[in-house]
This record gives C-alpha cells, sequence and structure tokens, in this order.
C-alpha cells in the first residue's frame, strides 16, 4: 500500500438525492498490521457527513457523525468498528451525507498504515471495576417458575454516539436497579463481543443489540443476530432478525425528522411504544400510533440512553418482562410471548398481567383505564383487578400516563 491515500471532492445536494451513501476505494496492499482512516471537512451550518467502511469480505464498522477518524488492527479497532487483520485487497470507505447544505461541502479522507500504537485511548474498556451497590430488586407477583425483571431495551455507548463504555454502562445499570440492558449502538455490532464477560462481572444481562438508523427511522433489533445491513429495504431487517433468531422493534416511530416512514409489508413483533420523546404523559399520541399501525405489536419502552443530561435517565421508562431465567434467550423468549409491561420508572407504579387478572403494584390512588374509557379507582399498594383483554393503562389523576401493559 502507498504511504498515504487521499480523496478529495465536493458532495452536493444532487448527490445526497441520488443516494445517501457513497463510497471511496482504498486498495490495501500486504504487509500492513493497522489502518486509520481520517475525514474532514466543514462541519458549520449544520452539515453532517457520516463514516463508515467495507474490507474486502464485507462490513468493518461504523461511526456515523460521531467520528471523524477510526483506526482498525488485529490487535484492536475504535469503537463502531470491528477488529481484525488488515486484509489485502478493496477496501470502501462510506460516507453518509445525512445533511448538506445548498451550496454543497468540500471534504477530504485520507487512509495510511500506522502503528498499533494509534489505538491508545480509542478502546472500549472492558476491565473490571468496583461492582457497583445494587438497589433492592421489587417482588412482583409472577407464575410459577418465573420472576419479572425490570430493563431498558435503548441504550447506546462508545461504539457509537453514546459516552459510557460497555462496563460504564453495565454499573450504571446496577445503580439503576436494573436486571438487563440492551446494548443498540447505530448500525454497528462491534460492542457485541465484550457483553459477555462485562454482564458476568456486574450481574446485569446485556443483550446484544443493534438500532439500524435511516433518515427514514429507527429499528431496534435485538439478539446476537450478527449485523443488519442498514442500507437494505427495511423489510429486509425483518427477514434477517427472525432468521438469525433476533426481534425487531420499530423504535419512536414518531421522533420528529426520523419518524418512521419505512413501509413494511409485515409488521415487526415489538413497538417502542414509550420513549423518552413522549414528553407530556398527558399526550396519547403514542397510543394512538401503536394502535394505527399495528394493535398487536408488543409494546416495550426504551430510555435511548446516551449521556448525563440528555435524553432521559437509564431506565426510564423501564421495561419488564415475566422471565423463566434471567439470561439473553429467557429474555427474549418473554418478549416474543407478551409477558410485557412498562413503568415511567424501576421504582414507581407498575401494572401488569397475573393468574389472568391485572395486578397494580405501588399505585394507590390512580386511575385504571382500558382502551374503552375508565375502569375503576385503585385502592391500595398490591392490588388485583378485572384482567380483560386489550391493553391497560395507569393514569394520575390529572390523566398523566405512568404504568401501561398489553
Amino acid at each position: 500500500m502507498e504511504s498515504l491515500i487521499r480523496h478529495t471532492g465536493t458532495f452536493t445536494l444532487e448527490d445526497r438525492i441520488a443516494s445517501p451513501w457513497h463510497y471511496l476505494p482504498l486498495e490495501v496492499h500486504s504487509g500492513v498490521s493497522a489502518l486509520r482512516v481520517e475525514l474532514s471537512y466543514p462541519k458549520d451550518g449544520g452539515t453532517v457527513l457520516d463514516l463508515g467502511c467495507f474490507d474486502p469480505s464485507g462490513f468493518r464498522g461504523w461511526s456515523g457523525g460521531a467520528r471523524s477518524s477510526f483506526v482498525v488492527s488485529a490487535a484492536g479497532a475504535t469503537p463502531g468498528y470491528l477488529p481484525g487483520p488488515v486484509s489485502a485487497g478493496l477496501w470502501r470507505v462510506v460516507l453518509g451525507l445525512h445533511a448538506v447544505p445548498t451550496d454543497g461541502v468540500r471534504f477530504e479522507v485520507t487512509a495510511e498504515p500506522v502503528g498499533t500504537g494509534a489505538l491508545a485511548g480509542e478502546l472500549d474498556g472492558a476491565e473490571a471495576t468496583a461492582p457497583a451497590e445494587r438497589p433492592a430488586r421489587r417482588d412482583l407477583p409472577a407464575a410459577a417458575g418465573r420472576r419479572w425483571l425490570a430493563g431498558d431495551l435503548h441504550a447506546h455507548t462508545v461504539h457509537s454516539d453514546g459516552v459510557m463504555t460497555v462496563a460504564e454502562l453495565a454499573d450504571l445499570a446496577v445503580q439503576q436497579g436494573l436486571d438487563f440492558v440492551a446494548v443498540t449502538d447505530h448500525n454497528t455490532v462491534s460492542h457485541h463481543a465484550s457483553l459477555p464477560l462485562v454482564s458476568a462481572r456486574s450481574g446485569v444481562t446485556l443483550i446484544p443489540g443493534q438500532e439500524v438508523t435511516t433518515a427514514g427511522g429507527h429499528a431496534g433489533v435485538l439478539g446476537d443476530t450478527g449485523w443488519i445491513d442498514f442500507r437494505s429495504p427495511a423489510a429486509d431487517w425483518l427477514t434477517q432478525a427472525e432468521a438469525r433468531g433476533g426481534l425487531m422493534s420499530v423504535n419512536h416511530p414518531f421522533a420528529g425528522p426520523v419518524s418512521w416512514l419505512h413501509p413494511m409489508p409485515r409488521k415487526p413483533p415489538l413497538l417502542e411504544v414509550w420513549h423518552w420523546s413522549w414528553l407530556d404523559m398527558t399526550w396519547t399520541t403514542p397510543l394512538s400510533w401503536w394502535q394505527a399501525w399495528d394493535p398487536t405489536a408488543i409494546p416495550v419502552g426504551g430510555s435511548d440512553w446516551h449521556r448525563p443530561g440528555s435524553d432521559a435517565p437509564l431506565g426510564t421508562p423501564t421495561t419488564w418482562v415475566e422471565c423463566e431465567d434471567p439470561s439473553v434467550g429467557g429474555i427474549l423468549a418473554a418478549l416474543r410471548a407478551g409477558r410485557v409491561a412498562i413503568s415511567a420508572s424501576r421504582d414507581g407504579p407498575v401494572l401488569l398481567r397475573h393468574d389472568g387478572a391485572l395486578v397494580a403494584a405501588g399505585a394507590d390512588g390512580l386511575i385504571l383505564v382500558s382502551a374503552e374509557g375508565p375502569r375503576g379507582l385503585v385502592r391500595g399498594d398490591l392490588v388485583t383487578l378485572p384482567g380483560e383483554p386489550g391493553y391497560h393503562r395507569l393514569l394520575t389523576p390529572a390523566g398523566a400516563t405512568v404504568a401501561l401493559t398489553a
């Protein structure tokens, strides 16, 4: 390989309309042990170019707009990218034209071999730390051989646009009293390799996930499915997820400029009904979208955690699953079966199904509401109520939703 490969040019609005993704070739010769790629462009005016890479065998990594450079090598890789040998052949840098100004944007991409020392400070550490103190688990009524686990199905790390390592995210989950977290970094699976080790150390089940991210909407794929190609039609995401034993959810379907627009001949089994963007809990927009999209979809929640002070705290909302065991497979099985409830927080009121009835926990003074309207006032801290078919909610007297079950 030559010492330096450089691509320069200008992307225009016509380029963005022609395709959201553009590819730059890198011919890598044998003998290269580590490769650094850097992207530079003026970021004023809201311009955003995403960055990713494919090696001769296929997907090698994605960082979107979160990073402007990456290193890959057998010794390790920048978060978002897969470690492994730098094989000889045709590599491609992929640039996503996320936001291009009317007068276009000049860019430069450089690629060069570097020493593995270039990785210093860039890896996502999974090193052991002192275990965080866990709040006491809640004891909620469950079927024989099962228990309700508290978790979050939507969280990000340094492998995309979050600020925490996988280990730091797990420690935060322990502090929040969560039993599981789905790590759903954007358009990559580079975080999957570290999940089992960190999960075993922390005692939190870390579910492998990927948030398939496009301008037409985001989908959460849960399970060890391998990489899902975000460039393919959304219907293919669902087919690939199912074939590989995973589950797919439409994430934050009514989220401003990234609301769900993809046509789906078949609907995914899960829908992120409760997301931090449900800013006013007296609104019924999420419920309306759910019922219009697919009333049989299993409702789930996600904080979309990225960093302190942004979005919502991890576990807000909390997704509860009634599981036979706390493994990844056990949690996915409970999700498939629809044994799910959502609450505003781990310690707040919960509404769940048990023995053919509804059980309201920590809900004294709240109003039970079904799709048809109010059903009654909850009196007591643990109350059994008639379990009619269809979704039910717990509302405050002011009409704010605090708990939901299908």
